[in-house]
């Protein structure tokens, strides 16, 4: 299908193998994604991990729509899929169906399979919205809820003395919104911190992708992919995404503080089910 207001892209599914033997280029070609967020464009990736769709959407002047895209198989995106869509800039409003949900910067909408008209819109055009979508495949119909940043559960971790000082915001949780299989949550590193997750994990039944945010244009974070035992890194951009499959750690260091989106699909939504990798096992 083609559409004035979406593009999109495939990725296929890298074992840790070929992974292994990339350079540079290779790495960010199958695993980075940039150019999310275009004025009045619908970007998205659609991922053969667990099918996960890693995408964005800037509303400029016009309200933009959420269309079906050919590897989705469907007449509308969301026939057979859920969707949530993160703001990380100016208010803007998600409506689905009919039903506005207004959303300020950090505010966060679920939208249950078989909704059938989703489009975005900014409320000033000088200060657009710009929307993360992250969509995986449903097996059920959940409510659609909108969550704002306030009512997300926070948890402050970390330390200066070990450059991780921490908010954790999750989204989606047990006692929380129901979805069928995708986890998301934010986390924002306090000034003077700069690690995210390290130690590191793996998890096998997920899979995850990182949306980093809230850096200035000349900084950078270092993320790093990987077997524990065969480290890769990517440098990101501000509002630049990564993916990360089951087998490969997921982390990352800046050059100064920032926030990000961490998303996840697969066999379960359970935070603690992860492989703990210890510092001596990284190479």
């Amino acid at each position: 299908m083609d559409h004035k207001h979406t593009e999109f892209s495939s990725r296929f599914a890298i074992d840790p193998i070929a992974a292994a033997a990339m350079g540079t280029d290779e790495l960010r070609h199958n695993f980075h994604i940039e150019g999310l967020f275009q004025p009045g464009l619908v970007s998205l990736t659609y991922t053969h991990y667990d099918r996960m769709i890693v995408g964005g959407a800037m509303p400029a002047d016009k309200v933009l729509p959420l269309e079906a895209i050919k590897p989705t198989g469907t007449q509308a995106f969301l026939d057979r899929r859920e969707l949530i869509a993160v703001n990380i800039a100016g208010a803007g409003t998600v409506t689905a169906d009919g039903l506005p949900y207004e959303m300020a910067a950090r505010d966060m909408v679920y939208l249950g399979m078989g909704t059938e008209q989703v489009s975005f819109a900014s409320a000033d055009t000088e200060k657009p919205a710009k929307f993360y979508l992250l969509s995986a495949p449903a097996h059920q119909v959940y409510p659609s809820q909108l969550i704002r940043i306030g009512d997300a559960r926070r948890f402050d971790l970390g330390s200066q003395a070990t450059s991780n000082e921490r908010s954790i915001f999750q989204f989606i949780h047990a006692d929380g919104v129901k979805t069928c299989q995708l986890v998301v949550g934010m986390t924002q590193l306090a000034p003077g911190s700069v690690w995210n997750t390290m130690p590191c994990h793996v998890h096998d039944r997920r899979m995850e992708a990182y949306l980093y945010f809230d850096l200035d244009e000349g900084a950078r974070v270092f993320h790093f992919m990987g077997e524990p035992d065969e480290t890769r890194h990517i440098v990101m951009r501000n509002e630049e995404a990564v993916l990360s499959p089951g087998w490969s750690i997921h982390s990352g260091a800046g050059t100064s503080n920032y926030a990000f989106i961490w998303a996840m699909a697969g066999d379960n939504v359970d935070y603690t089910d992860v492989d703990p990798v210890a510092l001596d096992q990284l190479r």
